[in-house]
């Protein structure tokens, strides 16, 4: 294991959760920004999650994640009529050294936000083209 010049999250206890944390840090090569989320910055990207009041905003915190994460957040509305904030499917990717939980809880805080502002969640659907005219 490497020693690497920034903080690095804390280990999961075993069999809690499926990170590759080991693997990735054994790795020379390997891409350990999602290492950098230690638990004070998972709950700056909450905060900042909860923060969002605009779909513009959505889109840029979606690049935020994707650029300092290396993992993409994909947010898009599900293959059948969307009647609420459930219709909408939100994933964060796999990606190694990426905590379980960080996976859960950022898609939890988006749906949160989606819940407050419907005006998001307007525009997301328009933004899909289901409220367009075809």
């Amino acid at each position: 294991m490497q020693q690497l010049p920034f903080p690095i999250r804390n280990e999961c206890p075993p069999g809690a959760c499926d990170c590759e944390r080991e693997k990735l840090l054994a790795d020379p090569n390997g891409d350990y920004r999602p290492l950098r989320i230690t638990r004070n910055e998972e709950q700056r990207l909450l905060a900042r999650i909860e923060r969002i009041s605009t779909y513009e905003d959505l889109l840029h915190v979606q690049e935020l994640v994707r650029s300092h994460i290396g993992a993409a957040l994909r947010i898009e509305p599900g293959p059948n009529e969307v009647r609420t904030v459930r219709g909408i499917i939100i994933v964060f990717e796999h990606k190694p050294g990426l905590c379980k939980k960080l996976r859960q809880s950022v898609p939890a805080a988006i749906r949160r936000c989606l819940d407050r502002n419907p005006d998001i969640t307007y525009a997301l659907l328009d933004a899909h083209d289901l409220f367009g005219m075809s």
